[in-house]
């Protein structure tokens, strides 16, 4: 089992390792092996990708074949059922940059 937080909702969840395609967020449902959980998703680069790959995927939200997906490290957690980040960093985040 790996610990790793949804990119949606941001709730942190147990998986099996390797993830499934059929792998989906316990509390909103989002696709877990998708291109916004994966280390190489970058919006902007060519398929909004960092590795080579011959077709873009269209939904980077929805479930994929991709091949290249690993999980993006930025969204391991080790505490099944937190969520993303403290109370506290967020309001320090929007102090900052008045948001």
């Amino acid at each position: 089992m790996i610990c790793t937080m949804c990119w949606k909702c941001g709730k942190a969840i147990a998986v099996p390792a390797p993830i499934g395609r059929a792998a989906v967020c316990e509390t909103c449902g989002a696709d877990l092996r998708s291109c916004r959980n994966c280390r190489f998703y970058s919006p902007g680069s060519y398929h909004d990708c960092l590795e080579r790959v011959d077709e873009a995927v269209r939904d980077k939200e929805r479930s994929n074949f991709c091949d290249s997906f690993q999980l993006d490290p930025r969204l391991r957690s080790d505490r099944p059922g937190g969520t993303r980040g403290s109370p506290d960093a967020h309001s320090a985040f929007d102090s900052l940059f008045g948001a």
